[in-house]
């Protein structure tokens, strides 16, 4: 998708119009794939990694990448440099993962395991689900993946931890705590948004949405039952009647200590301070010490700082 020298004039009127990725891949442990898909994000100077999480037992890493969006004259958007920055991403990640060689601690059904789109500055949510979409429909039909939108890139604004519960994405298959492979049935139980319908063992299944900022908050249990984890995890959860606006998974996280990985759906209504004395009074009931969690990513007004310091300083 080129943009003419209009669209460039309008990017310069609408440098606070900016869009952030959260690209999930899995992998951690393999610096060469990971070194091609990080040199992918590098093509384009508009677009900006301003940071990465990586976890070696969960096998799994984070991108968080921002760019502007350009709309028009009646303010649809037309352009944003993340869409051709985020294909190059994954397909340099198809070409260096195998999903049926991938063991890891934390869940997933894809190498390309979650897109996700979050509007900054003065983007609305609109806009990153027309982001969304068009990855999505890429995706879908260049690499022959099927591909399930949710949130506000999906018509019925479904969550993803519904699709997930349909593709077994939270059952590990592995020792009791592990996923390996691909391990759920080649043919979907329900068509995807984009692309086939059968899948394949190597790359696997791809979510991709569009939503509000969301925190993401793991508090470290010094415990190696993963199964007394699972339910501290499940009472903290609004689904298992905890917190509101919060989802929580428990992990194996090394020889001696689980994670609860806590998405905050609502931050500034249920904040991480919240999250976590709830954990250490249901550990606590256990006989469990915890330690003091942590977030992975900066806020939102942190990451536009980055991202205007890094651009300013990229293009001299």
């Amino acid at each position: 998708m080129d943009f003419d020298s209009s669209c460039k004039n309008k990017k310069t009127a609408n440098e606070s119009m900016l869009i952030c990725c959260m690209l999930f891949i899995s992998e951690s442990r393999n610096r060469t794939a990971l070194d091609l898909i990080e040199r992918a994000a590098r093509l384009d100077p508009e677009t900006v990694i301003v940071n990465q999480f990586e976890d070696r037992v969960y096998n799994r890493i984070r991108f968080t990448i921002v760019s502007y969006v350009v709309v028009d004259s009646t303010g649809s958007p037309i352009y944003s440099p993340l869409h051709q920055t985020v294909l190059a991403m994954v397909e340099a990640a198809y070409g260096a993962i195998n999903l049926e060689l991938h063991t890891g601690a934390h869940p997933r059904i894809g190498v390309v395991d979650d897109i996700a789109f979050h509007p900054l500055a003065e983007t609305s949510l609109d806009e990153a689900a027309w982001l969304a979409k068009a990855v999505a429909a890429d995706i879908g039909s260049r690499f022959q993946v099927p591909v399930f939108l949710y949130a506000a890139a999906h018509p019925t604004g479904r969550a993803p931890d519904t699709i997930r519960r349909e593709l077994d994405y939270y059952r590990p298959n592995f020792m009791g705590s592990q996923w390996a492979g691909w391990n759920t049935p080649e043919t979907l139980p329900e068509n995807p948004d984009h692309g086939p319908t059968h899948v394949s063992p190597t790359r696997g299944v791809t979510l991709i949405g569009a939503r509000s900022w969301v925190t993401l908050y793991n508090i470290p249990i010094m415990c190696t039952d993963v199964s007394t984890a699972r339910r501290i995890a499940r009472m903290v959860s609004a689904r298992g009647g905890g917190l509101p606006t919060v989802q929580s998974l428990a992990l194996f996280h090394g020889d001696n200590s689980t994670e609860i990985a806590c998405m905050l759906l609502e931050p500034n209504r249920i904040g991480a301070d919240r999250v976590q004395a709830q954990v250490e009074m249901l550990a606590a009931q256990e006989g469990l010490d915890v330690e003091k969690g942590y977030f992975t990513d900066f806020s939102p007004e942190m990451i536009v700082q980055k991202y205007m310091n890094l651009i300013s300083a990229r293009r001299g």
